[in-house]
Formats: structure tokens, sequence, C-alpha cells
């Protein structure tokens, strides 16, 4: 069984900065799909950005130019910076894995983590 653990959350201003980490129990070379999803309150869980092994990432239209996805296979973490946040940001952030791409991006992934909190507010 594999476990995700997310940290990093907290709260910030508008047009500041926030780094989410996800660290994997299992070696990051099993989980080949990694990627991140948030739900803000009254809405459905969203993609926000998806990594494959084949370095190829998805982002959502909200985010792109201000998200950035990495991981580092060495710490089996994996990594969201956000910029430029705004309130619309404001969600639970949730740490996803999965064998394939299309399964985490369908989001049907096999591995989720508890999810860490993102408030975006002046």
């Amino acid at each position: 069984q594999v476990q995700l653990v997310e940290s990093g959350g907290g709260l910030v201003q508008p047009g500041e900065s926030l780094n989410l980490s996800c660290v994997s129990s299992a070696s990051i070379y099993r989980l080949p799909a990694m990627g991140w999803y948030r739900q803000a309150p009254g809405k459905q869980r969203e993609l926000v950005a998806a990594y494959s092994s084949r370095l190829l990432t998805n982002y959502a239209d909200a985010v792109k130019g201000r998200f950035t996805i990495s991981r580092d296979n060495t710490k089996n973490t994996m990594y969201l910076e956000m910029n430029n946040m705004k309130p619309e940001d404001t969600a639970v952030y949730y740490c996803a894995a999965d064998g394939r791409l299309q399964t985490l991006i369908s989001g049907e992934s096999e591995y989720w983590g508890q999810g860490t909190q993102v408030t975006v507010s002046s």
C-alpha cells in the first residue's frame, strides 16, 4: 500500500507564493503518474496539474503560467510551486498517484493523500 503525505499548505495573501510537497512511502518509480487535485467548498474536485514519468505535464487553464509541478525521484517527493496566487486558488489540495496518466487525469487514481488546506486571502 502506498501512502502519500502532503505538506506546505497555509494562509497567504493574493500575489504571494506557496510550495506544496507530497512524499510517497514507496519508490516514486512505481508511480509513473502523479498529480495535484484541489477541491474548494461547494465545488467538485478538479485536476490542477499532472506529471508523468515521460516528463509530460498537464495544467488546468486556471493555473497555467502560475503553478509548476515537479518531482524529485531521489526523495520520492512531488512538488507544486504556486506563484501569484489568487483567492480562487483557495481549496484543499490533494496529492494523487497512479500507474497510468489517463487514470490519474480521470480522477480515479489509486492513491490519494489526506489533503492540505490552502487559503488565499487578504
